[in-house]
Order: structure tokens, then C-alpha cells, then sequence
């Protein structure tokens, strides 16, 4: 299970995860951002209450990044070790802003 918490500011929309992003969890988080980014320039996920992340859960991060890179920016905040080895070993670690 995942909750999607979201708060938006002038151009910055900020979500918070909750739980777990898998292939059953992930899918809600890609509608959000098929349909959520309008209007949006900068683009946080706080990841404080993330416990686990799967590839599925990489791809819609990835699939948010290139959107951003044609609107603005994103940036990745509050990630747990186990989440970061998950981005580092898979090299996203490069690719994302992880604050």
C-alpha cells in the first residue's frame, strides 16, 4: 500500500509517499503525474515515509524527470538508505536531484 500526499505552492507541487512503491502502487503515482503536472515548474518527492521502492517505481520516477526536464525541475528529498542503495545501484543516483 502507498499514499500520495500532495501540496502545491505557486509552481511547486510537492509529493509525499508513504509505504511502498511496486508494481501494484506505482501505477496510481504515474496517473498523478500524467494529469498532475500542468502549470507545475518545480516538482518535489519527499520520500520520508517511503519504505520501498521496486522498478517499477524507478520507471514512473524516470517517466517524472522527463517531463520536468521540459517544464522545470525535480528533485528527490528525505530518501532512507535502503531506497538510496536502490538509486545508486542502478545508477539514479546520477541521473536524479537527490537532496
Amino acid at each position: 500500500m502507498m499514499n500520495i500526499i500532495k501540496t502545491q505552492s505557486n509552481g511547486t507541487l510537492t509529493i509525499a509517499l508513504e509505504g511502498r512503491m511496486d508494481i501494484t502502487t506505482a501505477p496510481n503515482l504515474e496517473q498523478e503525474i500524467k494529469n498532475g503536472l500542468d502549470g507545475v515548474t518545480e516538482l518535489v518527492f519527499d520520500f520520508a515515509k517511503l519504505v520501498y521502492i521496486s522498478s517499477a517505481g524507478l520507471r514512473v520516477l524516470l517517466l517524472a524527470q522527463k517531463k520536468m526536464n521540459k517544464q522545470g525541475s525535480m528533485k528527490v528529498i528525505h530518501v532512507n538508505e535502503m531506497v538510496m542503495e536502490v538509486f545508486v545501484t542502478m545508477g539514479l543516483a546520477d541521473i536524479l536531484t537527490i537532496e
